[in-house]
């Protein structure tokens, strides 16, 4: 199999066991976790970080299981075999949006007070930076962190957080001074069961039905210094290298699931006969699933390019761009031609077609739009 030119053995373990928790654990309660619109991230996340799924990179000494770039692919492609969008995103909130900046930037303080126990599972993490008046630019937030004394104190608010009515800690980009630029901005970890902390709202999504999102607000609550991450000014950067983890998770889930959809399409519409032929006969189908095919294999081999280039310690910015522009205008391309190859059935809630197509319309907008995906890619051609 051509996978095995890129992942080794440790990665294939990686794969089968995550495979095998996916199919135990996680599946066959996704029905009700969206039904409940909420997943028991607690209970979930401490089964995940005994097995060492949470913290894949991570450095042993914090529990984590110190692999490559290419176990952490495996892991997020075997996610994609979960049964809708909000619990794999859910869960790489935790490993790939929350966390990241803590280890490559925290102190060692801050490594052992939340890094290490996001990984065992014992707190659920939220990644804190979109605002009402701030999505995809993310310099226009508001919110602000005031230093005093041994303390910040932080005011605003933050809106469609994933995780966000469960999460232990919040790793938030805040305002740190009133000058124009870049380096006004910092990164704190923020615990929620601090005073002046609340839930403003449990927030009713389109779809990723399980995954709880919420609008935070935060009034003059008190965070200690030693929850900066890193130096003050540097939030920006920081947040903007977390942003190429964030969005890398974007593209196996997308050729996973678009493989995946098409798979159980071609079941159906071989059994669903029109005119006295199965569906699969005609020819503007099978042509249409065959361009998919092709995309769906072109995203692939990028991310594997992307991979290596992280291995290699390379700069992946511009590629990973490209990916996650593809990856969110493949899926919902997919998506929507499948439902359409169910005709009416597709239209029917209990059609697990339904539940993919209103979840996959979330991944040309999370995480950075398709239109500033094609920005970045644009400035970074050099025109």
């Amino acid at each position: 199999m051509a996978k095995n030119l890129y992942f080794n053995k440790e990665a294939e373990m990686v794969r089968g066991a995550v495979r095998d928790f996916v199919k135990k654990e996680i599946n066959p309660y996704v029905d009700q976790w969206e039904e409940n619109g909420i997943i028991p991230l607690h209970d979930l996340f401490k089964k995940m970080g005994k097995l060492g799924f949470l913290g894949i990179r991570y450095d042993p000494k914090y529990g984590g299981q110190g692999m490559d770039f290419w176990a952490e692919t495996a892991f997020i492609e075997e996610l994609s075999q979960i049964d809708c969008g909000g619990v794999p995103m859910a869960i790489t909130v935790q490993t790939n949006m929350a966390t990241p900046a803590i280890d490559e930037f925290g102190s060692e303080y801050l490594k052992e007070k939340y890094l290490k126990p996001a990984i065992s599972g014992d707190l659920v993490s939220a990644i804190a930076v979109t605002e009402p008046g701030a999505g995809s630019d993310v310099a226009a937030i508001a919110t602000t962190a005031s230093r005093q004394g041994d303390h910040y104190i932080l005011n605003g608010s933050k809106t469609y957080i994933t995780n966000g009515t469960q999460a232990d800690f919040l790793t938030l980009l805040a305002r740190t001074s009133d000058e124009p630029g870049y380096h006004s901005f910092s990164l704190f970890v923020v615990p929620t069961n601090l005073p002046g902390f609340v839930v403003s709202k449990k927030l009713d999504k389109m779809g990723m039905r399980s995954s709880d999102t919420a609008e935070l607000f935060f009034d003059n609550m008190k965070i200690p210094a030693e929850n900066l991450i890193g130096m003050e000014g540097k939030g920006f950067i920081q947040q903007m290298m977390q942003f190429q983890h964030e969005r890398f998770v974007v593209l196996p889930m997308a050729y996973v699931s678009a493989k995946k959809f098409i798979d159980k399409t071609a079941a159906y519409i071989k059994g669903r006969v029109v005119f006295g032929k199965p569906l699969i006969t005609k020819q503007v189908l099978r042509h249409r699933i065959s361009e998919w095919l092709a995309e769906i294999e072109a995203l692939k081999y990028l991310t594997y390019h992307i991979v290596r280039m992280k291995e290699n310690r390379q700069d992946a910015t511009r590629e990973i761009s490209m990916g996650k522009l593809l990856a969110g205008n493949l899926l919902s391309k997919v998506a929507d031609g499948c439902l359409q190859m169910h005709g009416g059935m597709g239209f029917m809630n209990e059609m697990w077609i339904s539940r993919a197509y209103r979840d996959t319309r979330l991944l040309s907008i999370g995480g950075g739009a398709s239109e500033v995906m094609s920005e970045v890619i644009f400035k970074m051609a050099g025109y």
